[in-house]
C-alpha cells in the first residue's frame, strides 16, 4: 500500500469539501441565518487540515487498484463525517449518528432521511443537504480528476468510483474524460434549473430540486416531496430523472453526432423499454377513472424509483400490491451504468440474461462456442467474471444487512425495503420507510449498518469491502498483472 499517496490525495479532497461548503455558507449570508458561521468554520477548518495532509512527500505517484479502492472508500466516509458537522453543531440534527446518516444519504444520492420536519431546517443547510446530492452524483473523485491537478496515476481512481461493470474513457486522457462528464452534467443541471423556474417553481426550490434530480438523490425542501408543485414541474422532473439515469456516454456520442451508436445502445434501449413498460403496468394498477392522472403519477414514481432518485408526488405506499411490487422490482434493476443512478444496473441485467441464454443453448449444442456481445462488441471474460462476483457480493451484503436490521423488530416489509432502498441508493421504501415516512425510528446501530449500505451501494460494493481485507493494508512491492497494465 502506498500510504503517502493515499494521504496526499485525501488532503486534496478534504480541501475540496471545504470549498464546497462555501456555497451554502454564502447562501446563509444572503438569508441572514446564524448557521452560516458553522458552515464557514467547517469550510476553513477543512481547507486547513487538507493543506496539512498534503505536506507529506510522495516518491511514487503510481496508484494501483488497491490504492484506488482505499482512496475512494475513505474519501466517501470522511466526506460524510465532515459534511455532518454543520448539521450536528448547529443543532439542526442533534444526534451525530443521525447527522452522519443524513449526510451519507446525501453524498451517496440515496435520499433516505431521519428528519421529522424538513421545512424547519434553515435554508443554508437545506441547500448543503441538496448540494451533497449533486457532488456525489457524478462523483467526488471525478470532480477532483476534472479540476484539481494531482500528478498521480488516475485511472484506478476513476474505475473505483464510477458505477457499472466497466469503465471506458470518452477521450484519451482521464482528466479530459472527467472534465467532459462534469461539463455535460453541469449543463444539464443548469438547463433543469431554468426549466423549473419557467414552470413556476421558486428559484431556491428549483436549485435544490435540480441538485436532487441531477444526482438522482431525492432530498426535497417540503414535507410532501414534489407533491405540492404543479404538474408541469413534476413532468419536468420526471424527464430529468430519466435523462440523468441514462449512461452519460450517450450524451457524449450525441455531442459528437454519432447518432447511429446511440440508436444501437442496448443498455439505453432496454432502460427506456423497462421504464415505459413498468409505467404502463403501474398505471393499470392505479387507474381509478382518470387515465391521464394515473399515468402522470405512475411514470413519475417509476422514474423516481428506477433511477434511484426517491422523489414522490403521492404516497405510493397506499397503492395496491401489484404496482408496489413493480416498484420493488425496478428498485433492484436501477439505472444505467455510467449514470448518476444506483441499483444493480441495466447493463449487468443484460449480461446476466445473455449468460443464461448462452448456457441454455450450450445444453442443446454442447460443442458450440458463443461470445457474449453488448452493443455489437464482445464482452471480455474479466468483465463477465466481475459482474458475476458483484451479484454474489450484493446478495451477501443484502442478506447480512437484512438480518442485522431485523433486530430492530420492525415488520418484514419495512425491514426488507429499508435495506433495499439504502443498498440501491433509492431512499424511500414501503411501510415504515415509505415516501411519507422516514428512518428516524431505527436504532443507532441499524442506522450505521444502513449508512454502510448506502456507501457500499454507491461505490459498487468492492471499495468498501476492500477495507476489511488485511492484505490491502500491507506494505508490499508485489504487483498483479492488472496493476502493471498501462492505462495511458
Amino acid at each position: 500500500m502506498n500510504h503517502k499517496i493515499v494521504v496526499k490525495i485525501l488532503g486534496k479532497l478534504i480541501q475540496l469539501e471545504g470549498i464546497f461548503l462555501l456555497l451554502p455558507a454564502i447562501a446563509g449570508v444572503l438569508f441572514q441565518e446564524k448557521e452560516t458561521l458553522v458552515l464557514a468554520i467547517t469550510a476553513v477548518a477543512s481547507i486547513f487540515i487538507g493543506g496539512l495532509l498534503q505536506i507529506v512527500k510522495v516518491n511514487n505517484n503510481r496508484i494501483r487498484a488497491k490504492e484506488g479502492f482505499v482512496i475512494t472508500a475513505i474519501t466517501w466516509m470522511v466526506y460524510s463525517i465532515i459534511g455532518a458537522i454543520p448539521f450536528f453543531v448547529s443543532g439542526a440534527i442533534p444526534s451525530i449518528t443521525d447527522a452522519v446518516f443524513e449526510t451519507a444519504s446525501g453524498f451517496t444520492t440515496t435520499g433516505a432521511s431521519i428528519l421529522l420536519n424538513v421545512e424547519a431546517m434553515p435554508n443554508c443547510l437545506l441547500l448543503w443537504r441538496s448540494f451533497t446530492h449533486w457532488i456525489g452524483g457524478m462523483g467526488i473523485l471525478v470532480f477532483m480528476l476534472a479540476f484539481v491537478p494531482s500528478g498521480a496515476d488516475e485511472m484506478n481512481i476513476l474505475k473505483a468510483e464510477s458505477p457499472g461493470p466497466s469503465v471506458e474513457k470518452m477521450v484519451p486522457k482521464v482528466k479530459e474524460t472527467a472534465f467532459t462528464l462534469y461539463a455535460i452534467y453541469t449543463a444539464m443541471t443548469l438547463t433543469l434549473i431554468i426549466a423549473l423556474v419557467i414552470a413556476g417553481m421558486p428559484i431556491f426550490d428549483s436549485i435544490c430540486h435540480a441538485f436532487g434530480t441531477a444526482g438522482t438523490g431525492g432530498f426535497g425542501v417540503r414535507g410532501d416531496s414534489i407533491g405540492g408543485y404543479s404538474s408541469a414541474c413534476q413532468n419536468i422532473i420526471t424527464i430529468g430523472m430519466v435523462m440523468f439515469g441514462a449512461n452519460f456516454n450517450v450524451y457524449y456520442l450525441i455531442i459528437m453526432r454519432k447518432f447511429k451508436s446511440v440508436l444501437h445502445s442496448e443498455e439505453v434501449i432496454t432502460y427506456l423499454a423497462i421504464f415505459f413498460i413498468a409505467s404502463i403496468l403501474v398505471t393499470m394498477g392505479t387507474y381509478s377513472g382518470n387515465l391521464g392522472n394515473a399515468f402522470h403519477h405512475s411514470a413519475f414514481q417509476v422514474a423516481s424509483i428506477m433511477t434511484t432518485t426517491g422523489f414522490a408526488t403521492v404516497d405510493f405506499g397506499t397503492w395496491n400490491n401489484m404496482p408496489k411490487g413493480i416498484l420493488v422490482l425496478v428498485m433492484f434493476i436501477g439505472a444505467c451504468a455510467g449514470s448518476t443512478g444506483g441499483g444493480v444496473k441495466v447493463s449487468r441485467l443484460i449480461l446476466y440474461f445473455k449468460q443464461v441464454k448462452r448456457e441454455l443453448q450450450s445444453f442443446i449444442h454442447p460443442s458450440s462456442v458463443k461470445s457474449i456481445r453488448l452493443d455489437g462488441k464482445v464482452v471480455n471474460k474479466e468483465t463477465i467474471r466481475i459482474a458475476n462476483v458483484f451479484l454474489m457480493a450484493y446478495v451477501m451484503v443484502f442478506v447480512a444487512s437484512f438480518l442485522i436490521v431485523s433486530l430492530d423488530e420492525f415488520d418484514l416489509i419495512t425491514t426488507f425495503t429499508s435495506v433495499a432502498a439504502t443498498l440501491n441508493n433509492i431512499g424511500p421504501g414501503l411501510a415504515g420507510v415509505g415516501p411519507m415516512q422516514n428512518y428516524a425510528g431505527f436504532s443507532n446501530f441499524a442506522k450505521i449498518i444502513l449508512s454502510f449500505d448506502m456507501l457500499a451501494g454507491r461505490l459498487e460494493l468492492f471499495p468498501m469491502l476492500q477495507l476489511f481485507t488485511p492484505a490491502v493494508w500491507r506494505n508490499t512491492h508485489r504487483q498483479s498483472k492488472h496493476d502493471l497494465v498501462s492505462l495511458f
